[in-house]
C-alpha cells in the first residue's frame, strides 16, 4: 500500500471533499523519506538561484526508502500534489536523482536535455543497475 490513510480522510474523500492540503498531508506521513527528498531538491534550486534546477542525488538508505521515492514519483496523484504545493516541476533519473525544475524552466533545453533518453545514459552506472 502506498499510503497510509486515516479514516476522516477517507470518508471525506468519499464525500468528494478531499482537498490537496488533505491529501499532501496523508502523502508527507506515508512516504517521508520521498517528502525529504523532494524537500532538498527545492531546497537545493533556492539556496542557488543560478542554477538551472535544484536537485537531489543520494541513493537511498534502504529499499524501504528506495520504494518510497518510486510510489511517489511514479503516482500522478501525489506526484503533482507535490509539484503543486512546492511550485516546481519534478524530474527523476534513475532510483534516486530528483531534480526541481522552475516550471518556466519546462520548455528550455537544460529541462529537454535531463528527461531525454540520451539523458538517462548518460546518468548510468554499475551500481545502479538495480536500483
Amino acid at each position: 500500500m502506498s499510503l497510509d490513510v486515516p479514516t476522516a480522510v477517507l470518508e471525506s474523500a468519499e464525500r468528494g471533499e478531499l482537498d490537496d492540503a488533505a491529501f499532501l498531508a496523508v502523502v508527507r506521513g506515508s512516504l517521508p523519506y520521498a517528502w525529504e527528498v523532494v524537500s532538498a531538491a527545492v531546497a537545493d534550486g533556492q539556496a542557488r538561484p543560478e542554477a538551472p534546477f535544484g536537485e537531489h542525488e543520494v541513493p537511498p538508505p534502504s529499499e524501504a526508502e528506495r520504494g518510497q521515492l518510486l510510489r511517489a514519483l511514479a503516482s500522478n496523484a501525489i506526484r503533482g500534489a507535490m509539484e503543486r504545493h512546492f511550485g516546481v516541476t519534478l524530474a527523476f533519473q534513475n532510483c534516486h536523482r530528483v531534480a526541481a525544475f522552475a516550471p518556466a524552466a519546462v520548455d528550455s533545453t537544460v529541462y529537454r536535455e535531463f528527461v531525454s533518453p540520451r539523458g538517462q545514459v548518460l546518468n548510468q552506472s554499475p551500481e545502479l543497475r538495480d536500483c
